[in-house]
C-alpha cells in the first residue's frame, strides 16, 4: 500500500488522538462550558433566522400560531372527554319490573285525582 494511500486514514487516526487527550485533559467543567457555549450560540442564530423569517412572512406567522392552538384545543377536548364519566361503567343493582294492566277501578281512581287538580288549579288562578 502506498504512503500517499494511507495518508487520510493516519490524520484521521492522529486528530482522533488528538482529540481524546484534550478531552482526558481538560476537566470536565470546561467541556461543559464549551458545550454551553455552543448551545448559547445556537440559540442565539436561531432566533435571529425566527426573527427575520417573522418579519417577512407575517402572515404565515399568524397562520402557524392560529393552527397551533387549535391543535391545543383539539387535544384539550379530547382529554377532557377521555377523562369524562362517558368512558366508566356505572356500578349498581336492577331488577325486572313486570308491566300489568290497569283495572278499572284504578283508572276511576286516577281520573278522580286528574279533575281535582284541575279544579284546584283553576280556582287559585
Amino acid at each position: 500500500m502506498n504512503t500517499f494511500e494511507r495518508f487520510p486514514e493516519r490524520a484521521m487516526e492522529l486528530a482522533s488522538r488528538v482529540g481524546d487527550g484534550i478531552r482526558d485533559a481538560v476537566p470536565d467543567r470546561a467541556v461543559k462550558w464549551v458545550e454551553t457555549g455552543a448551545a448559547l450560540g445556537a440559540l442565539k442564530s436561531g432566533t435571529r433566522v425566527a426573527g427575520k423569517f417573522a418579519r417577512r412572512n407575517p402572515t404565515l406567522l399568524v397562520a402557524a400560531a392560529a393552527g397551533a392552538g387549535l391543535l391545543w384545543y383539539a387535544a384539550r377536548r379530547r382529554a377532557r372527554k377521555q377523562d369524562g364519566a362517558g368512558n366508566a361503567a356505572i356500578e349498581g343493582s336492577s331488577r325486572r319490573i313486570e308491566a300489568r294492566r290497569e283495572t278499572s277501578a284504578a283508572r276511576r281512581r286516577h281520573a278522580r285525582a286528574d279533575a281535582n287538580q284541575a279544579s284546584d288549579a283553576t280556582s287559585t288562578s
